[in-house]
């Protein structure tokens, strides 16, 4: 939440939709590297974390394996930056930053998973929290009061230039990415450096999908901003970055959620798979999924025009306002997408998660190509709703066949239906007035109240 308010630091302090679609660029890049410098090897650590064969070995094998892929990485991205640069149209000057974030990012990718699995979620939480904190006050100490301060200050005049807005964003990643590696330091003093050769091909075979599935959401996520800088051109196709990328943020309401759940939830997964009613238990979770998801699709709906001027202060931006529902919804199918993969992770089938992945990623790149020339960032917005809601379905119709889990298909359908009614009234037939929006939502409650009163409950006796 702490880096979802520096959009209105970003978008009021950046010079315009142009320097913020520059941010948002780079930001893609990176999330896209980071899934290819991770090549799947977390969920490998996971699902072989379990076996009784490999316990003690996998942590040292998977640590090893990530170190010396990412320092090699770092090292040849610097000899090579100006091809890089050249390849993928980002200026030399902010691949510096890119590169300095991907290695130190990677570089806690096994100790993080470490304590997931340890289930140690207070010291996890307080790292994760501590870089967002030192990321959120470097934002406004360079962006806010650095300008006025270096003229008061002799000492500060060093660090302050002059429209360098956009460096100080990832100056500011750099360093906050920095102290987390120096927290997770002691990780890497207390393993046992033993590698076994023959885990370590166990764990890429089984994390090669989980990479390309990975890269194939990195595109469908974020690739396609990226297009729209480069099929509109210029300053034009930066705007219509920033602008898309902004708005886009409105949904994060629904990506933290989600993401929460599967970090949550993935652990739990592997952890149960052995047990009887494991089946059922999968249902009941993705069932609460979309009832959470839902009312969070609604209510972000209710209150779009509030969240949109209080956390996108600058009007140039709120032309994009119109992905917000689709996204919101196209995530939410994403994260339902998250809870139906369970079947193809837990019997070792997770070539299945490649496939359905990389249809998505195709179903985005070619509906960005053919939409983005008529629509611009709605053209983007509906190709990653309909990439995910084919995801979400092909994972539902596979895992029939090899793991079969009795979902109540009638109720979550029923809170699909509901929930996207609502929020297209609310939205596009109303214009988010709230004499209208807000009942809707009453409403919604009121019948899911009514519909899951006994189970809700039994989970707040728990």
């Amino acid at each position: 939440m702490l880096s979802f308010l520096l959009v209105i630091v970003h978008t009021k302090y950046l010079d315009g939709p142009v320097s913020y679609g520059r941010v948002t660029i780079l930001f893609s890049w990176i999330i896209v590297f980071n899934v290819v410098l991770a090549y799947g090897m977390e969920t490998s650590f996971f699902r072989f974390l379990n076996l009784d064969k490999y316990k003690n070995k996998v942590t040292s094998t998977a640590a090893i394996s990530i170190l010396v892929s990412t320092l090699l990485f770092g090292v040849l991205s610097f000899v090579g930056q100006d091809v890089i640069a050249s390849l993928i149209g980002i200026e030399k000057e902010f691949l510096t930053y890119v590169i300095l974030i991907l290695v130190l990012d990677a570089l806690v990718i096994i100790p993080f998973a470490n304590l997931r699995a340890q289930e140690r979620p207070i010291r996890y939480s307080v790292v994760k929290i501590t870089n967002v904190i030192v990321y959120a006050f470097l934002n406004v100490f360079f962006l806010i009061f650095l300008p006025s301060l270096s003229k008061e200050i002799h000492w500060l005049e060093a660090l302050y230039i002059k429209n360098f807005e956009v460096q100080y964003i990832f100056i500011s990643l750099v360093v906050a990415s920095g102290v987390t590696l120096l927290l997770m330091t002691p990780f890497y003093f207390k393993i046992k450096y033993n590698f076994d050769k023959e885990l370590w091909k166990k764990l890429m075979i089984y994390g090669t999908p989980i990479l390309i599935s990975g890269l194939a959401f990195a595109i469908n996520e974020h690739f396609d901003k990226i297009l729209l800088e480069w099929m509109v051109g210029g300053d034009q196709g930066l705007f219509d970055s920033g602008a898309y990328g902004a708005c886009y943020k409105l949904a994060l309401f629904m990506t933290l959620f989600a993401t929460a759940f599967r970090m949550g939830i993935e652990p739990f997964f592997f952890s149960h798979a052995k047990e009887k009613e494991a089946p059922k238990t999968y249902a009941t979770i993705t069932q609460y999924f979309v009832i959470f998801g839902s009312v969070i699709l609604i209510g972000v709906i209710t209150f779009a025009d509030f969240l949109k001027e209080t956390m996108i202060p600058n009007p140039q931006y709120w032309g994009a306002m119109v992905v917000v529902p689709i996204i919101l919804l196209a995530n939410l199918c994403l994260g339902i997408y998250h809870n139906l993969s369970v079947w193809y992770k837990i019997t070792d089938r997770t070539r299945f998660g490649a496939y359905i992945s990389v249809v998505g990623a195709v179903i985005t790149l070619v509906l960005n190509f053919v939409l983005i020339p008529i629509y611009s960032y709605l053209g983007s917005a509906i190709a990653t709703l309909i990439a995910y809601g084919a995801m979400m379905l092909l994972s539902w119709y596979f895992g029939r066949k090899y793991y079969p889990i009795p979902y109540n298909l009638k109720k979550i359908g029923m809170y699909l239906l509901l929930s996207i009614s609502f929020s297209i009234i609310s939205f596009y037939i109303f214009d988010g007035n709230y004499l209208i929006s807000i009942p809707l939502l009453v409403v919604f409650l009121v019948i899911l109240y009514a519909s899951e009163r006994k189970e809700l409950k039994q989970i707040l006796k728990k």
